[in-house]
C-alpha cells in the first residue's frame, strides 16, 4: 500500500499529470546542500536526548576484512600516477560483477564499456557534461531531466553543464518515480540526459524492466543519453533491483549506468566506482576526466578488485540492513504512510498530518534527540512552488540495530 497523500499535494495532482513538464525554478537557498541546511536549521538547539543521527546516508556496518592486507600489499602503487580510464583488473572485476548480477544482454567490453570512477558523484556531475557534448545542439535551451526529490549534484551536474534542470515530481501517485508520461514533447526535443535514481534516494522505490524500456525508447527517439544512479542496488530485503543497463540493447546506447562501493561495501571512504555503458559515451567521458577530474588512485582499485570479486560481505551487509526494517516495520507499523522500500537504505515517513517537514524535524532533534532530513530540503520548487518533499521526513538505517531501534521507539514516542 502507497504512503496515504500529504494534504500539501492534494490540490497539485492535476498539475502533476499535467502533460507540460515541470521547468527549473528554486531560489538559491533550495540549491544548497540539504545537510548544510540541516546544521544551520538545528545550531541554536540543543538534543533533547544523547544525539542519535540517521540524517546521513553514510554506512556504519564494519569496513571489509580484506580491505587492510590488499592496501599494505599494494602501498608502493601510491607512488605513481593512475590511469584515468582504470586499471585492467579493476575493469575486467567490474564487467565481471555487472555480468554475474545483472541478466545483460552481452557481457560489457572492460577496455572500452568500464571506467573507474572517484566514487559515483564525481562520475555523476560531469557525465551531464559529458552527455551535453555527446549528444551535440539541441532546439531551444539544452536540458537535463531529473526526479525531484533528488540526488543533489544531478542540478548541479546539469547547471555545470549549461543545461536547464528541469525537475519531475517523484510523489505516491506516480509510485515515487518520475511520470514519463508527464513530460512534452517540446521538453524531451530540447534534453541532453536524463538521470534516473533506481533504487530512488529518497524513497526507495525501483524501476522495473518496463518502465527502463520505455524511458529506453523516449532516449533513442529523442536522442538524449540515461544517466542511471544505481549506487543502492545491493541493499534489498526481498527482490534484487534491475538496472537500466538490462533494456539497453546489445550496444547499450544512450545508456550509462553508475555504481559504487559507498553502500554495496560499506567503503564511502574508498571513492571508488564506476560508470558502464554506451562505448561512444565512454570514450567521450574519459577524454573529459583526462583534463577535468583526478584520477583514482592504484591501492585503491585493487581494493575495489577484491570487493567485487566477493559477495559475501555483501550478504552480511543485506542481513544487517534486514533486520534493522524488520524492526522498523514492528515499531513504526503503518503510522506516517510507513512502507518497507524496495531497495536502499533511507526510509519515507508522511508527516504532513503532524505539521510541517521541518518543524517535525526541529521537534524530534528538540525534544526525542533523533536528527533526520526534512523532505522539502531534500527537493525543488516545481514552477508553481509546489515541493514535492514537502511534509515528509528521511530516515536513514545507517546505525546499528539497537541504535536505530532506540531512535525509532523515541520517534514514534515524540510523534504520537
Amino acid at each position: 500500500m502507497r504512503p496515504a497523500v500529504p494534504r500539501v499535494l492534494a490540490s497539485r495532482m492535476a498539475m502533476t499529470a499535467s502533460s507540460s513538464a515541470p521547468q527549473a525554478s528554486g531560489s538559491s537557498d533550495t540549491e544548497r546542500s540539504p545537510f548544510v541546511r540541516l546544521n544551520e536549521l538545528l545550531a541554536p538547539h540543543q538534543p533533547g536526548k544523547p544525539l542519535i543521527s540517521l540524517a546521513v546516508g553514510e554506512p556504519q556496518h564494519p569496513v571489509p576484512d580484506f580491505v587492510g592486507p590488499v592496501l599494505a600489499k599494494h602501498i608502493a602503487d601510491f607512488g605513481r600516477y593512475p590511469m584515468n580510464q582504470g586499471t585492467e583488473p579493476f575493469r575486467q572485476a567490474a564487467s565481471a560483477w555487472l555480468s554475474s548480477r545483472f541478466k545483460l544482454p552481452r557481457p560489457l567490453d572492460p577496455k572500452t564499456e568500464i571506467l573507474v570512477l572517484n566514487g559515483s558523484r564525481e562520475g555523476l556531475f560531469l557525465a551531464a557534461i559529458a552527455a551535453a557534448r555527446y549528444v551535440g545542439p539541441r532546439p531551444g535551451k539544452p536540458a537535463v531531466l531529473m526526479p525531484n526529490p533528488f540526488y543533489p549534484v544531478y542540478g548541479a551536474g546539469a547547471r555545470a553543464a549549461n543545461c536547464e534542470p528541469v525537475y519531475l515530481p517523484t510523489t505516491a501517485q506516480n509510485g515515487f518515480l518520475p511520470d514519463l508520461d508527464a513530460i512534452d514533447e517540446a521538453t524531451l526535443a530540447r534534453t541532453v540526459a536524463f538521470y534516473l535514481a533506481s533504487p530512488a534516494n529518497p524513497q526507495g522505490s525501483v524501476a522495473k524492466p518496463d518502465y527502463f524500456k520505455r524511458l529506453k525508447s523516449l532516449a533513442d527517439r529523442y536522442n538524449f543519453m540515461i544517466l542511471s544512479d544505481e549506487c543502492y542496488s545491493e541493499i534489498y530485503t526481498r527482490e534484487a533491483p534491475g538496472s537500466a543497463l538490462e533494456c539497453a540493447g546489445p550496444d547499450f546506447t544512450r545508456v550509462a549506468a553508475f555504481q559504487s562501493l559507498s553502500k554495496r561495501s560499506n567503503l564511502p571512504g574508498l571513492r571508488v566506482g564506476f560508470a558502464a555503458g554506451d562505448k561512444k559515451f565512454i570514450g567521450m567521458f574519459l577524454e573529459l576526466r583526462n583534463i577535468a577530474a583526478p584520477q583514482v588512485p592504484v591501492p585503491l582499485q585493487h581494493v575495489a578488485t577484491v570487493a567485487y570479486g566477493d559477495e559475501a560481505h555483501v550478504e552480511e551487509n543485506r542481513r544487517l540492513y534486514r533486520i534493522k526494517f524488520d524492526l522498523a516495520d514492528q515499531i513504526i507499523g503503518d503510522r506516517y504512510g510507513y512502507r518497507r522500500p524496495d531497495a536502499g537504505f533511507c526510509v519515507w515517513l508522511n508527516t504532513s498530518d503532524i505539521g510541517d517537514d521541518v518543524s517535525v524535524c526541529l521537534k524530534l532533534f528538540k525534544e526525542a534527540g533523533v536528527r533526520v532530513v526534512p523532505g522539502s530540503f531534500l527537493a525543488r520548487l516545481q514552477p508553481d512552488g509546489f515541493n514535492p518533499g514537502a511534509g515528509y521526513i528521511r530516515l536513514a538505517l545507517v546505525q546499528d540495530s539497537e541504535t536505530t531501534a532506540q531512535a525509532l521507539h523515541r520517534l514514534v514516542e515524540t510523534l504520537g
